[in-house]
């Protein structure tokens, strides 16, 4: 029968839904950050953090040095130990790609072991093993060269892994298609795969140049003159001169100058390959 009194009422749904529990678990969430937030600003001493990180008056005796001198000595130390770097990555990835089990094996062993010390370690390394190993042998280009070479073996190490996976990840028919075009082995693969290859790891190698950046820091360890300062020690200098913090503040202000920047493509270029990858 299919009268209405023995027809049965639906269910009602008792609870809330997984979309209304998704929203509440989020705002529980944001009001336990908000809250966790304003406990802390509310706990800080501001005048004293002011007084120790915020002198107007010392930051201003930085400039022009700190961009001049500090800030741009950074950026020629990274870049120095970037472009050798990405040389000695590149060589070490066709050695581990390479058919040969010897030039397999000394590829493998350098990038465990220089991905597995700590980068410190190099740059002391670069300092002081160098020069007693070699007596009398200079390093071309001072504390410049001497920095190439220490960024250069720790960075090289991780470049090399990234330029492996981009090459491995180009199609095989790219290197066959090259093939019967009558190129040699050598030239497909430096024509034809790497361009390719390099389109694909440029997002990685960007993000390499942000963290060799921070890593040019370690240059004190080398002994460097007034003159050859970068920001961290730039900062520290004149925090010890002053008894105040503020040149540490300003100094990693100016690493964020060009990290958030750089960072940003890193972001910008791996959404387009996501997106030519859809």
């Amino acid at each position: 029968m299919t009268g209405p009194e023995h027809t049965k009422a639906a269910p009602r749904r008792k609870g809330l839904t997984r979309r209304q529990k998704r929203g509440l678990s989020r705002g529980v969430q944001y009001a336990v950050f908000t809250a966790a937030v304003i406990a802390l600003a509310a706990g800080a001493d501001w005048g004293r953090l002011r007084n120790q990180f915020a002198q107007a008056d010392i930051a201003r005796q930085m400039f022009p040095d700190v961009i001049t001198l500090a800030l741009k000595n950074t950026v020629l130390y990274t870049l120095s130990g970037f472009v050798f770097g990405l040389v000695l990555g590149m060589v070490i990835a066709l050695m581990r790609l390479s058919s040969v089990g010897p030039y397999r094996w000394l590829a493998s062993v350098y990038i465990e072991v220089f991905r597995g010390l700590p980068a410190l370690l190099i740059f002391i390394f670069v300092g002081v093993a160098v020069p007693l190993a070699f007596p009398g042998t200079e390093i071309p280009g001072g504390t410049y060269g001497k920095v190439a070479l220490a960024l250069g073996l720790v960075s090289a190490a991780y470049m090399a892994e990234t330029i492996r996976a981009g090459i491995q990840a180009v199609p095989k028919g790219q290197m066959e298609a090259a093939r019967s075009l009558g190129f040699t082995p050598t030239r497909a693969m430096v024509s034809v795969v790497v361009p390719q290859a390099f389109r694909i790891i440029l997002p990685p190698l960007t993000n390499e140049l942000v963290l060799l950046f921070k890593d040019s820091s370690l240059v004190l360890f080398l002994g460097v003159t007034l003159e050859e300062r970068e920001l961290s020690k730039f900062g520290r200098d004149l925090a010890s001169q002053t008894a105040n913090s503020t040149p540490i503040l300003v100094a990693g202000l100016c690493y964020l100058l060009v990290t958030i920047p750089l960072s940003l493509v890193v972001r910008r270029m791996e959404s387009k390959a996501q997106e030519a990858v859809r």
